[in-house]
């Protein structure tokens, strides 16, 4: 809509995002003077229904809060837990809550790179087409899908909402020949992976870059995916349980969401944050890829997210395989849990979900009842970034016919990879 004053644009719905959003804008003769995604989801209130409820019911209850990422809510609630209580486990069951999270990283992220961005940088507008025109691509990604799947399956008891890990470690773990099966599975997918990447890496990406502060997780050694302390790229490294005391919720008015900024600024998170932040910690053939695409560091494009979730997927196959091997040669019975003091304390922790770093702070009491919950979702921390983001992206496609402009900008919020119901959780 335009008027002698200026531009007001109004998206009522962005379609293959996780959850129900909008978008709105206004811009005064050439000046932005709003972006926001509007929420189109109440709030759930998840954080009080957990109050007053046993420690057990906690992962139980807050894997609900997502249908696509429940793996990671309930290995940061269990983290939190044990560390409020002081509940140590095995190297065994890190190794096993490690593979569940790659394995939740591999789908989330095939998902999202194919069924849901893959079109808008093909300018198609009918996903049928898309895999009309592209059924071989259409079938490896659902075999890679599969394979992390398989992972979350056969570690976690099904795909969504897992039943296996809990405080302390596993009721129930994996045979041998399932870890076996595992491994095959890895060797096997590698290749199409591979060549998946490379369709990937022939997509034309639009050109924009504003600089940002990218926030991960951050480990000696390895790329950080269950464990590390917070990280960021202008030299911020914290543990976990100073995450409140640098980083602040915002609840404004008339919003749904609480948003999350550090130094009262907007700071991204996610596969591409974690690219910046940990690239050199990739394995061998996801370093390989990710030099081939040719980016200079510190890299600003949101648009690169795509292709850094790529880069995280080849990563994931490479680095479950090397843990399935370490796996087939030890007694996974370590992971089965042990008994352990119910105490009263405090626990933090931080897992880093498909899109971002998830946290959590539990107060339990001395009969292990929950007093206080706060979590911290990825898409409520990087909602004021993607806003910051797209403000200074508007005057590009201002030009553009209605039509072709709105397309654009629901290319531009779906890189992101929102979730909107952990947002509201």
């Amino acid at each position: 809509m335009q008027n002698s004053n200026g531009v007001n644009i109004k998206i009522n719905h962005i379609a293959k995002t996780e959850g129900h959003a909008g978008f709105a804008a206004s811009i005064i003769k050439g000046d932005v003077k709003s972006a926001k995604l509007e929420v189109q989801e109440g709030m759930r209130l998840i954080e009080g229904i957990l109050v007053g409820r046993n420690f057990m019911d906690v992962p139980i209850v807050a894997q609900r809060i997502c249908g696509i990422c429940p793996v990671v809510h309930n290995l940061t609630s269990i983290k939190a837990l044990e560390n409020a209580m002081g509940v140590k486990v095995s190297e065994e069951t890190k190794k096993l809550r490690t593979l569940l999270e790659l394995g939740q990283l591999i789908h989330s992220h095939a998902l999202h790179l194919f069924f849901l961005s893959l079109a808008d940088f093909l300018d198609m507008e009918n996903d049928l087409t898309l895999i009309k025109e592209y059924p071989e691509e259409t079938r490896m990604v659902i075999r890679i899908r599969e394979y992390g799947m398989s992972l979350i399956k056969i570690i976690g008891g099904r795909v969504v909402h897992p039943l296996t890990n809990e405080v302390g470690g596993f009721k129930k773990v994996p045979t041998t020949e399932e870890i076996q099966q595992l491994i095959q599975g890895s060797e096997k997918i590698i290749s199409e992976v591979l060549e998946l990447g490379e369709f990937f890496r022939k997509i034309k990406i639009p050109e924009f870059s504003r600089k940002t502060e990218y926030v991960s997780l951050g480990q000696k050694g390895r790329y950080a995916i269950y464990e590390g302390d917070i990280i960021s790229s202008q030299g911020l490294h914290i543990p976990a349980e100073k995450f409140e005391a640098n980083f602040h919720e915002l609840q404004k008015q008339k919003e749904v969401i609480k948003k999350v900024e550090h130094n009262g600024k907007s700071y991204m998170i996610g596969a591409i944050a974690r690219i910046n932040n940990n690239r050199d910690k990739l394995m061998p053939l996801a370093h390989k890829y990710l030099e081939s695409l040719g980016w200079t560091f510190p890299d600003f494009n949101p648009f690169h997210n795509i292709l850094s979730q790529m880069t995280e997927v080849i990563h994931c196959i490479e680095e479950s395989g090397k843990i399935l091997k370490e796996l087939s040669h030890v007694d996974l019975n370590k992971a089965l849990t042990e008994k352990y003091a119910v105490k009263e304390g405090v626990g933090v922790a931080a897992v880093e979900a498909p899109r971002g770093t998830l946290y959590y702070h539990i107060e339990v009491d001395n009969r292990g009842y929950v007093k206080n919950v706060n979590i911290m979702t990825p898409t409520a921390q990087f909602l004021s970034n993607l806003e910051d983001d797209i403000a200074l992206y508007l005057p590009k496609v201002m030009n553009l016919e209605e039509h072709e402009r709105e397309k654009k900008l629901r290319a531009f919020i779906r890189a992101y990879d929102p979730c909107i119901s952990c947002a509201v959780h």
